[in-house]
């Protein structure tokens, strides 16, 4: 797949240089797409033209951990930990002067905006998340799932320990092969694909991002402390009243679909929930046209509710 002349722009913001791409036109409504884990900026090759030509001008950052993306104090604590990602966003949108912007994200990404949306609804015009509600119960973590389930989930164990420490930092792509396989069991990506986006795995702090990002949500390892507020607000499960479309993939071999009901006391705005049949985990790249389709339905639900 050629890869899209999309310009790399760089901007400090909070604790980060942020890179990240600002494609289409500068006057039009502005989306924020966030990506996952163990994904990147790639993800959104295909569904972010579709905005650009439908008017929208979209930003798409590279998380913290990865590709460009740099902390500017070797001090820092490199977190993982959902209101970091949170925090990260908030500084973006001030950085780059974004005013209610589509947050639309998937996994990691997904988790930012839905944090953002929950916490500071006035700073969010509408939400596209792909499973659902993403705020992280952490109290709840040591509950467990279904074993098929869990099975799944191995990878948040294997980083629970210094050998999944080390597996991760010796074989990056080998496990990002092994999760997008689980993940997306109907996704025909191939190997090119796989190693453009581990590039962004190469970033110096991917393995302790990530590490401290699995193991924080599972009770496992304290917080950054300057987070603690944030932590403590998102302990609550606050409920999204910005206009929502949430998003499953039929075909999710990790994070089965469902009809939305479950989550939807989490919602008290505007909702609809799609199931994408085919899609895996990685949703945008996977079926693009339905992601973007989400977006732009959320940016006519919004224009209609301030018109």
């Amino acid at each position: 797949m050629t890869e899209p002349d999309w310009p790399l722009h760089h901007i400090r913001a909070g604790v980060l240089d942020i890179g990240y791409h600002d494609i289409g036109p500068r006057e039009g409504r502005a989306v924020v797409l966030l990506h996952g884990f163990p994904y990147d900026v790639r993800s959104f090759h295909q569904a972010a033209p579709l905005l650009t030509e439908a008017g929208f001008r979209v930003v798409v950052p590279y998380l913290r951990g990865h590709g460009p993306t740099r902390f500017r104090d070797a001090a820092d604590v490199r977190s993982g930990q959902q209101a970091a990602l949170g925090a990260d966003l908030v500084e973006l949108l001030d950085a780059l002067g974004l005013e209610r912007p589509i947050l639309a994200g998937y996994d990691w990404g997904g988790r930012a905006a839905c944090v953002l949306a929950a916490l500071n609804p006035e700073r969010v015009g509408g939400l596209v998340s792909v499973n659902g509600y993403l705020i992280q119960d952490i109290a709840a973590a040591g509950l467990p799932a279904d074993p098929e389930l869990e099975s799944g989930f191995w990878y948040f164990w294997y980083f629970s320990t210094e050998r999944g420490r080390a597996g991760l930092a010796a074989h990056r792509r080998a496990v990002a092969r092994v999760i997008w396989r689980r993940n997306s069991p109907e996704w025909q990506f191939d190997e090119e694909q796989l190693v453009a986006t581990a590039e962004s795995f190469d970033n110096p702090d991917y393995v302790d991002v990530v590490i401290h990002s699995y193991r924080h949500r599972l009770g496992l390892a304290a917080g950054d402390p300057r987070y603690a507020d944030m932590e403590a607000q998102l302990a609550t499960l606050p409920p999204i009243s910005v206009p929502t479309i949430t998003l499953d993939g039929a075909a999710d071999g990790n994070f089965p679909a469902t009809d939305g009901q479950a989550a939807a006391r989490h919602f008290t705005g505007w909702r609809e929930h799609r199931v994408i049949p085919h899609a895996g985990h990685n949703l945008p790249a996977e079926t693009p046209l339905a992601f973007a389709d989400a977006v732009m339905t959320v940016a006519k639900v919004c224009h209609n509710s301030a018109a």
